[in-house]
């Protein structure tokens, strides 16, 4: 089978195309024929900063052709059970850009028979995080958001499920003006540039999806009492002074910790995101979709900020 990798850290040219043995799911894994493969900021920043190489792993879905020891065989409509032909959605922690995928089944979806393996994965881990923060921060009807990188994947569903929950204001930070109109589609009632000199009237939540130098304006761009919800992967300092002269709080999400700590809120929040996808309230936007060989330009794609919505290699 293929799959991409790279033995140096740097830009997308690093990536190359290799054939490898197909792996052999372990106790409690799936072995997954990948149709589409997220591709993620996070992802794209671990082969330009790390360390060392990892796998490229990621948001994978697919239909499952293996099981390992222990996976309950009952298909979809057993009991948490998986089997092949089963088709699943998941996080893949290997390596994920590959013909062939292992997903562990306490991290793999069912997906509908009347959606493509292109929609699930734009729509499941992101629609996941997005429901996530918007949860951790609490907001309110009454209240006004702001959502940084508001034409990601993760942004532009965050801006859609404020505005389906009743957010009194919706306001979509991005990074240049041609992406503009794409926020306001999703449902932005403004929208405002990185760069501008103010961020508008100031807002009751923050949820930042950039991280880096952007937390020092998202905090500014709080009213007294406000709330920070971080859940990039982009680091950053906070200035403490700034929480304390608004009387706010910063709050850092992960998604792997409802996952893994609350399944039971886990699965009934995607089954939530499944009935919002089914009449409408979520729209998961895909940008491009790109053949396995052509992860290089994906990454570029990413790494750009050019993307309006997900990028998708379909292998």
């Amino acid at each position: 089978m293929r799959r991409v990798r790279y033995e140096v850290s740097g830009g997308p040219e690093v990536l190359f195309l290799e054939q490898v043995p197909v792996p052999e799911p372990g106790p409690g894994e799936l072995l997954v024929r990948a149709e589409a493969i997220g591709v993620t900021l996070p992802m794209v920043r671990k082969v330009r900063e790390g360390d060392a190489p990892v796998p490229l792993g990621g948001e994978v879905a697919g239909t499952v052709v293996g099981v390992g020891e222990g996976v309950v065989g009952e298909g979809v409509q057993g009991a948490e059970g998986f089997a092949p032909g089963d088709r699943v959605t998941g996080l893949c922690f290997g390596h994920g850009y590959a013909d062939l995928a292992i997903v562990h089944q306490a991290m793999a979806s069912p997906i509908p028979d009347d959606v493509s393996a292109v929609q699930a994965v734009a729509l499941v881990r992101s629609g996941l995080v997005a429901r996530g923060v918007y949860e951790a921060g609490s907001v309110g009807k009454s209240d006004s958001v702001l959502v940084t990188a508001a034409a990601s994947a993760i942004g532009s569903l965050l801006v859609q499920y404020a505005k389906a929950r009743g957010a009194e204001r919706v306001v979509a930070a991005v990074s240049s003006a041609h992406k503009a109109d794409f926020a306001r589609e999703a449902g932005a009632d403004e929208v405002v540039l990185y760069d501008a000199q103010s961020w508008g009237e100031p807002v009751d939540v923050v949820l930042d999806g950039v991280g880096g130098d952007l937390l020092a304006p998202a905090v500014r761009a709080l009213r007294q009492a406000g709330r920070l919800v971080a859940f990039s992967s982009g680091g950053g300092m906070i200035d403490a002074y700034e929480l304390l002269a608004r009387g706010a709080s910063a709050i850092g999400f992960q998604m792997a910790a409802i996952a893994r700590g609350k399944p039971e809120l886990y699965a009934r929040w995607r089954d939530e995101l499944w009935a919002d996808y089914r009449s409408g309230t979520l729209r998961p936007r895909v940008h491009a979709q790109l053949p396995l060989a052509e992860a290089a330009r994906a990454h570029q794609i990413i790494e750009s900020r050019s993307n309006l919505g997900k990028v998708v290699l379909v292998p």
